[in-house]
């Protein structure tokens, strides 16, 4: 099926805010966002229970499903921007009418429990995201300049942009030489894992698979990881990418562990194929713009990923 890609941002465009998992500790945090997509010149419109709060939950799943909805229908509203993860979208995703979805594409952008929400908009849609910036967090502080650059500079173009740059500063290792070339697949480690035998799981098959996570100890890593190789969805990829797993660390000191490093190490030997770790994406203010369903190259020996299509068509 042909990827359905949203109409690129334009200068004055309305963006929508929703909710879809948890609440922000500080509605300020909202406000921030909001004064930061205006001053690049924007238009904002907030969902009307983005506010809301049900115990770690920004609202009942009714609410949240309602706001989503709302943004996708209204025709002037040309990206959707999550205030933040936390938890609560794989309980929207039986909810979600994916038919009003995919006759109103549009960018969504969003990261960590937002996974949940675009593999299943990808497997039912065919719908590229953005595992990207968030208005509650990165856009509601300073926001890392190239991480600024990268998200605008896919949002705004129906160009491809080719190979990525990846900032001095990042080192990203080789964990097993090769190429590979697939779409653009994965994000959250936990919520990849949460939807794997749902209606939502999108197919792995020659895939670019991508994970992060925060704050899980090693042996929780080790268990989701070895979860996804028993499914055989790394050894299916073309390759994988992985990023930042911050705070993954024992609890407890004291006891012996494994390190993250070396269960990835473990993963890329037992599946075989190209392993490019140590990328800047997750739960760190450096981040790139993974659009999900991209068509990307990746030569892990030279330590390069090239994005072979635009993540947007054209809105003239």
């Amino acid at each position: 099926m042909v990827p359905l890609k949203p109409p690129q941002l334009r200068k004055g465009d309305l963006i929508g805010i929703v909710s879809p998992a948890s609440p922000v500790a500080d509605v300020s945090r909202i406000e921030s966002g909001v004064r930061y997509l205006e001053g690049l010149g924007y238009h904002v419109i907030v969902g009307k229970h983005v506010a809301q709060t049900l115990g770690y939950l920004a609202g009942t799943d009714e609410e949240r499903v309602e706001d989503l909805h709302a943004m996708f229908r209204n025709r002037e509203v040309r990206a959707i921007i999550c205030v933040r993860g936390g938890y609560g979208t794989p309980r929207l995703l039986p909810l979600l009418n994916y038919r009003l979805i995919a006759r109103n594409p549009k960018i969504l952008a969003g990261y960590s429990d937002i996974t949940a929400l675009q593999l299943a908009l990808w497997k039912k849609c065919r719908l590229i995201t953005f595992h990207a910036p968030m208005l509650g967090v990165e856009m509601a502080n300073t926001i890392d300049p190239w991480t600024e650059e990268m998200f605008w500079s896919l949002a705004t173009s129906s160009r491809r942009i080719g190979s990525i740059f990846v900032p001095t500063d990042s080192t990203p290792r080789p964990l097993h030489q090769g190429k590979g070339q697939g779409r653009l697949l994965g994000g959250n480690l936990s919520m990849v894992v949460s939807i794997l035998a749902t209606p939502y799981q999108p197919n792995f098959t020659d895939s670019v698979v991508f994970l992060e996570d925060v704050t899980e100890e090693p042996y929780r890593v080790d268990r989701m990881m070895m979860q996804l190789r028993n499914a055989s969805i790394l050894s299916a990829s073309s390759a994988i990418l992985t990023g930042q797993f911050t705070d993954c660390v024992p609890l407890d000191k004291s006891k012996p562990s494994l390190t993250v490093d070396e269960i990835l190490q473990e993963s890329a030997a037992a599946t075989g194929r190209p392993f490019l770790s140590n990328l800047p994406f997750g739960h760190i203010p450096k981040k790139m713009t993974l659009p999900v369903g991209l068509r990307v190259r990746v030569n892990a020996g030279q330590c390069t990923i090239e994005f072979l299509e635009s993540a947007c068509r054209s809105a003239f």
